[in-house]
Formats: C-alpha cells, sequence, structure tokens
C-alpha cells in the first residue's frame, strides 16, 4: 500500500489532501489512511459520492451539509432523501478500520482495491480501477490548466 500525501492551507485551516492505495479486508473494513486520521476523526459520515465513489465526512463537513440541506424547501430538501437514505455514521476502531456496507461498495464499484484520496473538508474512496480510469482522462497539462484559470490562478 502506498501513500502519496501532503497537506495544503484552505481558508485558514489545513484542508485533505493525497492519494492512499488500500484494500478492503475479508470482513469488509478498510483503514483510515494515517495522514487523514486528525482531519477526519474517529467518528464520520460516509455517503454516495456524485461519481460512482464513495464520500467520507468528518462530523464538523457533514454538520455544514446538514444545515445547508435543512434551510430548503421541503420539495428540494426531498432530492437530498437517498443520499441520507445511504449514509452511515461510522466509528473507527482502535486500528483505525470502519465497515463498508455492501450496498455502497456495489454503489461506487468497489471490490476489493480502492484509492482513497483528500478532497479539501472530506476524503473520497474510489474503486482501484475508476481511480485509474479517471486519472487518465483528467490528469494532463489542458485540464489542469483550465482548473487554474478558472479558479483565477
Amino acid at each position: 500500500m502506498e501513500e502519496n500525501y501532503h497537506f495544503m492551507e484552505w481558508n485558514g485551516g489545513i484542508g485533505m489532501t493525497g492519494t492512499y492505495e488500500h484494500s478492503i479486508d475479508n470482513a469488509g473494513r478498510l483503514i483510515v489512511p494515517s495522514k487523514l486520521r486528525d482531519k477526519l476523526g474517529s467518528a464520520f459520515y460516509l455517503a454516495v459520492g456524485v461519481k460512482e465513489n464513495l464520500t467520507l465526512y468528518p462530523m464538523a463537513t457533514w454538520d455544514k451539509l446538514r444545515a445547508r440541506v435543512s434551510e430548503l424547501s421541503t420539495t428540494d430538501a426531498a432530492a437530498m432523501d437517498l443520499f441520507f437514505a445511504s449514509a452511515q455514521l461510522c466509528e473507527a476502531d482502535k486500528q483505525w478500520r470502519f465497515q463498508v456496507p455492501v450496498y455502497l461498495k456495489e454503489y461506487a464499484k468497489i471490490d476489493r482495491d480502492v484509492v482513497i484520496t483528500g478532497n479539501n473538508d472530506r476524503a473520497q474512496i474510489w474503486s482501484a480501477d475508476n481511480w485509474k480510469a479517471k486519472t487518465q482522462q483528467q490528469l494532463n497539462p489542458e485540464t489542469i490548466a483550465n482548473l487554474m484559470k478558472n479558479l483565477g490562478i
């Protein structure tokens, strides 16, 4: 398992960044990368992501998300029903492992090998195959230049 990591300053705090290759064990558990533990905390939420992946939300980020949804109209908030229904509160054990439910592994097309990536105020879990395809498609100078341009950098 390889860990490539670094931290960045974001809005006055340290954000989650880096790429971590791990495997889900035979009991369906995944270990939290050591470099993300302080920011993620030992209790966090696991939910579906928007790109055939899963998202790990530290409690503070989850609370911000819940607050934003609570401000929506009932009709708009209803669009989040399946998102919240699929979310799970996780508590890491002493080895910093947590259970990944079968239905979430199926959603993200995860078998055994995963890539966990820092993503500012949250982390994402990708099947190793989906992450490889994403990087092959998007990790090129033109795409990065466009991203920086759109951010005004």
